[in-house]
């Protein structure tokens, strides 16, 4: 352990916000001047006047729990609830166990879950291969697949060191969805070595789950196992951040009167991230985006080496904009961001249309910090678990798997996409929607259950479902 994490200590903070009467921000610049770091914040109650949140803030210096709480106590419109303690102890031997689901209690049991009556399973498979799918774990389980080349923001820290990460999402698969996931890292970063690897995997899970691969592989290994596999393949950090930056998006426009068809969008970053979520507005009906990279905006006057930008310019800017973001920002309601910290400006945005949208989303620093914006836009979001109107991937796998197992599947497909982020935005109620509360909580019962009912119905509909279910 290292010498950061044995002195630091993890706070729980839970703040009551008059939002008449202050903003998060005042909360977060309070919290940071006393020298804490928020890593996550989680939307315990909302309504039109008030939020209530828990905030875990790291500290590391004798006496900044007393200056932060002091610090909070005197902020008008903001009431510290109650504060209690956490620590790293829950990673001791991993986070993850395997349990028989039948107890081995004499030799009877003993013979039918092995030999000899295990055979007559076996010969019952061996006859008809998809019976694996009712007769062993295929049914409920899914391979969170990584080689640690891309872990967070962590980089490239291997497979060692990226198996507490998959840990932590085979669990967030079991808590929210009771899929049973097992955390696969690969000692290998070659690319025809993960497609054997996973393939040869294959027959054990009942889909895969990608994670943490450093582009541009992971496009290839995606599309390949896609393509060889009948199993759903599904590369979260691409699919998952548009299925909910999507579902985000909707009730961002709600609350500002705008429709997806009129909005004009500009999307920072055409990467895997970026040319995912644009993919999606554009089924989702979008018409206006344009997108910025290095080279300034994208274009169809323009050829590039880049495969993916050359398809992007291909499918977007229909109205043949140039220049850079300046340019692209100008009169655009929705700026996306999955680029670079620091990159927007506060001028940025006061050059936008009025009560614009800001979906400040890379990490681990966002694309300007809320605090520098929040008094000017209508909405903002990030990627950080520590500023309200969270884009987090944990409110569409579980779900999305959990249909995807249910219906027997054999991919995940832009149809059973929309259909999980039209879900996650349903979840919110014109009650509870305001503008720091766009994206429900990742423990929001209602949230897996609703994607799964319509993730089903759209593998149903567009012919990839191999079981029919009825609710």
């Amino acid at each position: 352990m290292s010498t950061q994490l044995a002195d630091g200590k993890t706070i729980i903070l839970r703040l009551e916000i008059d939002t008449d009467l202050a903003r998060f921000g005042q909360a977060a610049t309070a919290i940071e001047q006393a020298r804490g770091d928020i890593i996550a914040i989680d939307v315990i109650h909302t309504d039109k006047n008030k939020n209530i949140r828990d905030l875990t803030v790291k500290i590391t210096e004798q006496g900044a729990s007393d200056r932060l709480t002091n610090a909070l106590r005197s902020l008008p419109g903001i009431r510290l609830i109650n504060i209690s303690d956490r620590t790293f102890l829950l990673h001791l031997g991993g986070k993850i166990t395997i349990q028989p689901k039948t107890p081995i209690q004499n030799r009877d049991d003993l013979s039918r879950v092995y030999t000899p009556e295990v055979a007559r399973v076996c010969q019952a498979i061996h006859e008809e291969p998809s019976k694996a799918h009712t007769l062993t774990i295929k049914r409920n389980t899914v391979a969170v697949v990584s080689d640690g080349s891309a872990v967070l923001g962590l980089g490239n820290i291997g497979p060692y060191a990226a198996m507490p990460v998959m840990e932590g999402k085979a669990m967030l698969f079991k808590q929210f969805a009771d899929v049973d996931a097992f955390p696969l890292c690969l000692d290998t970063q070659d690319t025809e070595e993960i497609i054997a690897a996973v393939k040869n995997l294959a027959p054990a899970f009942g889909g895969i789950n990608l994670e943490d691969i450093s582009a541009p592989r992971c496009f290839e290994i995606e599309q390949r196992l896609r393509e060889e596999l009948d199993i759903p393949v599904f590369h979260d950090d691409q699919h998952g951040t548009a299925v909910v930056l999507y579902a985000g998006l909707l009730n961002a426009l709600k609350l500002t009167g705008r429709s997806l068809q009129e909005a004009r969008i500009v999307v920072c970053g055409i990467g895997a991230a970026g040319t995912a979520c644009t993919k999606m507005l554009l089924a989702g009906g979008a018409v206006h985006i344009v997108g910025v990279d290095r080279e300034g905006i994208l274009t169809a006057d323009k050829s590039y080496g880049n495969p993916m930008w050359q398809w992007y310019a291909d499918h977007t800017n229909p109205d043949r904009i140039s220049g850079g973001l300046t340019e692209a920002l100008e009169g655009a309601d929705v700026f996306i961001g999955v680029s670079a910290g620091g990159i927007l400006s506060r001028a940025h945005i006061e050059s936008m249309a009025k009560d614009p949208i800001v979906f400040a989303m890379a990490n681990p620093e966002p694309e300007i910090r809320p605090e520098l914006a929040e008094d000017i836009v209508a909405v903002f979001a990030t990627g950080r678990s520590d500023y309200p109107n969270q884009i987090n991937n944990v409110l569409c796998f579980p779900g999305i798997f959990r249909g995807a197992l249910d219906s027997r599947a054999t991919t995940i497909n832009e149809e059973m996409k929309l259909a999980a982020a039209e879900a996650i935005a349903s979840v919110i109620s014109d009650d509870e929607l305001n503008r720091m509360y766009i994206i429900p909580s990742v423990f929001n019962s209602r949230v897996v259950e609703e994607v799964r009912r319509r993730v089903i119905q759209a593998a149903q509909r567009s012919g990839v479902s191999r079981r029919q279910i009825r609710d």
